[in-house]
């Protein structure tokens, strides 16, 4: 080893020990993520993150931190995700509201879900099904347009609120139906259900989520799934296409989205931890006693099909005359 060389192979060894060669930014995530869920606690979306971000921690390796922000059709939750940082550390889950009607029933909404959310990846829906009390004069969806038809004005719905995918769900079923029935908005689908069920309210669009344990105690009876398909929670329950009316599709959609600008390591690495959390058994058999449907896919996928859809209710919310403010 020359003399000359001594000097340098100090000074490397120098730099190689000095804090700043560990000024490399750390491996993401290095601390806590927060996951905003724009509902109250213990509902069905709730349950839902609670049960992902159990089963994504162990492999993510720091903790997900469920922050429940509801009010304001989630404009309340949406507004403290976009004030965070866009490091990969403030998430949300998002769904119908969110991703699909609010820009369409609020005149001055302050995000634009086409610009102002990183899309990390979608998560899957809830089926909505047409459900009437059991003592209602229908057995299935063409008795049921009859009985409306020829009842006009006298038959009335319930929804979870004003703006809810259970409301535009009915709404969209109107419109293709050509019926009239007055709707008759809850605070939340546990007193909306719960009227149904009395009978006070004779019919509603009900996501399985909430409503599978009634339908299987026969405390509702169920005419119709308003998906492609019919939905594994009810193999023996009819989809609308099947009863005529191939249009009715409808559901609640879900997925994770953060602030504009995530990193885009952030972005794939909690859309390949989500992807794998929803094979975790104790999620699968949540997704199944939910009937809820998992639709894993691609940041991009997931904001074509945001906007796909947001193009299709926007049309939809503006025939039913629906506005928020």
């Amino acid at each position: 080893m020359t003399k000359r060389f001594l000097p340098m192979l100090a000074a490397a060894l120098a730099l190689a020990t000095s804090p700043f060669a560990s000024a490399q930014p750390a491996a993401y995530p290095s601390q806590p993520v927060k996951w905003i869920v724009p509902y109250v606690a213990g509902g069905g979306t709730d349950n839902l993150a609670r049960s992902l971000a159990e089963a994504m921690q162990p492999s993510l390796g720091q903790p997900l931190i469920i922050d429940n922000r509801p009010g304001a059709s989630t404009n309340i939750g949406v507004s403290v995700m976009m004030q965070a940082k866009p490091d990969g550390y403030t998430i949300m889950q998002a769904e119908n509201a969110a991703l699909l009607f609010n820009e369409h029933m609020f005149a001055k909404l302050p995000y634009k879900p086409a610009t102002d959310f990183t899309y990390i990846g979608t998560i899957g829906r809830f089926p909505v099904a047409l459900v009437v009390h059991p003592d209602f004069p229908a057995k299935n969806v063409a008795e049921f347009v009859r009985y409306v038809k020829a009842n006009p004005e006298k038959v009335s719905y319930a929804s979870p609120g004003n703006g809810s995918p259970h409301h535009m769900a009915m709404e969209l079923f109107k419109q293709k139906a050509g019926l009239s029935i007055t709707h008759v908005p809850y605070k939340g689908a546990a007193p909306a259900m719960t009227d149904v069920m009395g009978g006070q309210v004779p019919t509603m669009m009900l996501d399985l989520a909430s409503g599978l344990p009634i339908i299987k105690s026969g405390k509702v009876r169920v005419l119709a799934i308003a998906l492609p398909q019919r939905a594994s929670a009810l193999p023996e329950v009819p989809t609308f296409v099947e009863a005529g009316f191939s249009d009715v599709n409808a559901y609640a959609f879900h997925g994770l989205i953060g602030p504009a600008g995530m990193p885009p390591e952030a972005v794939a690495r909690i859309n390949s931890e989500l992807h794998k959390a929803m094979k975790a058994p104790k999620v699968v058999k949540l997704f199944s006693e939910f009937g809820f449907e998992a639709l894993p896919g691609t940041p991009q996928e997931f904001y074509k099909l945001s906007r796909a859809e947001s193009e299709r209710w926007g049309k939809i919310i503006q025939a039913a005359g629906v506005k928020l403010d």
